[in-house]
């Protein structure tokens, strides 16, 4: 049913609750899963060695995210390829669905609310309303120090 599964991480450390998820799915349907990471900064239309210096620092964010995300796939029995693609996340997700054949895409979704979410809108809202194949959203767990701030406020 899922011959190819797209898995978009964000630059960064961060934890993906997903990838979990996708390797059990993976496993499952005995699927390749495609990692890739969206590299959109304004540093990179700048000029000026500080522009450069931020830019190089996402792109190898953005690399090792891959790098660990894959590695952790790889570790599960999975088949898994990984890219970092320069462009706005959401136009990079659409081409990657139709490059890597994906038929499913597997994604983290943050619990925004109030003016955050509308101001910030969500990569993971927008890919779930435009994507060509089934999307699977999987909400990232709040670290135990940012458990109790709404309660406090």
């Amino acid at each position: 049913m899922y011959d190819t599964i797209l898995l978009p991480v964000a630059p960064g450390g961060e934890a993906n609750d997903a990838v979990p998820h996708v390797a059990s799915l993976a496993d499952r349907y005995d699927a390749t899963v495609h990692v890739v990471s969206a590299i959109d900064t304004v540093a990179q239309t700048l000029r000026g060695p500080q522009a450069g210096a931020f830019a190089e620092r996402v792109e190898d964010a953005a690399q090792a995210r891959v790098e660990e995300v894959t590695g952790e796939l790889e570790a599960a029995g999975v088949e898994v390829v990984g890219n970092v693609v320069h462009g706005e996340p959401l136009d990079v997700i659409e081409n990657a669905i139709g490059n890597s054949g994906a038929d499913l895409v597997v994604m983290p979704s943050h619990a925004r609310t109030g003016l955050e979410r509308v101001l910030l809108g969500s990569v993971t809202e927008k890919v779930v309303r435009v994507s060509s194949v089934p999307v699977i959203t999987v909400p990232i767990r709040e670290d135990e120090s940012d458990a109790g701030r709404d309660d406090a406020a």
